[in-house]
């Protein structure tokens, strides 16, 4: 605290500048405070060494660029998220989480003022595969509430995580299952996987969570008492036919106020051959096209991916496409990230904006094949499985991309300032031992948070069930 910082006295007309005592003031408000208070009384002796003082203290308050291990032991899919978000109070935190390798799901904990790490288990060895990793909802009371379950079973789980001064405390998760009878019959199939949570401010602080659960579809269900009780989901996307075998995935955007954006495809690559990408959008009890048109109210899903705005469609010559990322502009329209398969040995990253209500779809880059290591002999499972793309959802111009460069995966930065039309592009690793997958950004970041770059480091990924990974942080990338 500062209890003087200058004097000023004045005989005739000579002034004079005494700095008779002063210790740094700590906060911003503070030294903006002081500076006024100077320059008001005249004392630009002062306003210059507040100044300093100010600068050097910005600096020091943010991050500057540095990288690390956020866990030296866990993996993490695409499809569940958040799977990190900004916690901006002070101290500003990234939380993110993933699965281990003993199937233990684990939260982490990066303090971006003192750059360190803690770590917090969630569920001790519920399954040994990716797909399960937590995804976040920050909460406005120094809670986040962590969502996971198993790949195709029964339950979903969730709980809360409270940072209590130095404590962060972990709750016992609740087991749900979010299957109603009424649904399952009309979509025969219990299949839980994923959890995409988010709440909107104005539904009164509605708390929706999504995920591919009844009848292997996306389905939503919510909570209107801050994540204590939630309903039974609903199917809310389906082919007008029912198909087992037919499974739409999704990712989500959410602004916190009124909208989620959703965008997603036919099913699965390796089902689908000519997968197409569609967008719709979540607001006021309803879903709609991108142009504004209707389609129909949350008690009518649900709705099929025809009725949705198409993005891309696929042919057998461009390729089928999977889902990346998604989030908005300065303006509220949607960004996506997606990649084509004209082969699948021949992996494509594509950038769609929705400008002057048409989308227009970008080429990035030639991504390179899928990034499992393939045992010698042995036909790839998962021969979709790009390195991954992420948008920066505070400037969605920027991405980060995981690109096989020498038959290796790196994280590269592109750029584009036209919607796409070019691109400039930036190594962030390079000569890497291992393989860079699946990169993100974390939600929720505020206007001066520092940018946190994440990623999955590969020392071993043959399958979703057989790994051994790391996941990694870059600050101020």
């Amino acid at each position: 605290m500062v209890k003087k910082l200058y004097d000023k006295k004045v005989s005739g007309l000579d002034r004079y500048y005494k700095l008779i005592s002063f210790t740094i003031p700590v906060s911003r408000v503070e030294r903006c405070m002081h500076l006024g208070a100077a320059y008001r009384k005249g004392c630009f002796g002062a306003v210059l060494i507040l100044l300093l003082l100010h600068f050097a203290l910005v600096a020091q308050d943010t991050p500057k660029a540095s990288s690390g291990e956020f866990s030296n032991d866990g993996a993490w899919c695409w499809f569940s998220d958040p799977r990190a978000v900004y916690m901006s109070e002070h101290p500003r935190r990234v939380v993110s989480g993933w699965v281990k390798e003993d199937g233990t799901v684990e939260a982490g904990i990066l303090d971006l003022t003192a750059n360190t790490v803690t770590t917090l288990p969630l569920y001790t060895k519920l399954e040994k595969d990716d797909h399960n990793n937590p995804a976040f909802l920050p909460l406005s009371d120094q809670r986040v509430m962590a969502f996971y379950s198993k790949h195709v079973k029964k339950y979903l789980y969730y709980q809360n995580i409270t940072f209590d001064g130095s404590q962060t405390i972990s709750d016992e998760p609740v087991t749900f299952d979010p299957i109603s009878e009424e649904e399952l019959a009309k979509f025969p199939l219990r299949q839980v996987t994923y959890a995409n949570p988010y709440r909107l401010t104005e539904e009164n602080n509605r708390i929706y969570c999504f995920g591919r659960w009844t009848g292997y579809k996306p389905n939503v269900m919510w909570s209107d008492d801050g994540g204590k009780n939630f309903t039974k989901s609903r199917v809310f996307i389906a082919s007008e036919k029912w198909d087992p075998n037919n499974r739409p995935y999704v990712k989500y955007y959410s602004d916190g106020g009124s909208k989620i954006h959703i965008v997603f495809t036919d099913g699965h690559p390796r089902v689908e051959k000519t997968n197409s990408v569609y967008y719709a959008r979540y607001e006021k009890g309803g879903f709609w096209k991108a142009d504004g048109t209707y389609i129909c109210s949350l008690e009518d899903v649900p709705f099929t991916p025809d009725q949705a705005t198409v993005v891309y469609k696929a042919s057998e010559q461009s390729g089928r496409a999977w889902v990346q990322d998604i989030a908005v502009n300065e303006l509220g329209d949607p960004v996506i990230l997606y990649a084509r398969y004209p082969s699948e040995k021949d992996h494509r990253y594509y950038y769609a904006s929705y400008t002057n209500g048409a989308w227009t779809n970008s080429k990035v880059c030639n991504a390179g094949k899928w990034f499992p290591q393939t045992p010698e002999g042995q036909y790839e499972r998962e021969p979709h499985y790009s390195g991954g793309m992420t948008l920066n959802p505070r400037n969605p111009n920027e991405i980060f991309v995981s690109q096989e460069v020498s038959g290796v995966f790196e994280i590269v930065k592109y750029e584009t300032v036209d919607a796409g039309r070019s691109w400039k592009r930036q190594p962030v690793t390079q000569n890497s031992a291992y393989d860079n997958v699946r990169p993100y950004i974390p939600r929720d970041i505020k206007k001066d948070d520092p940018l946190v770059l994440l990623w999955m480091q590969n020392k071993k990924y043959i399958h979703y069930t057989d790994f051994r990974s790391s996941i990694r942080y870059l600050i101020n990338p």
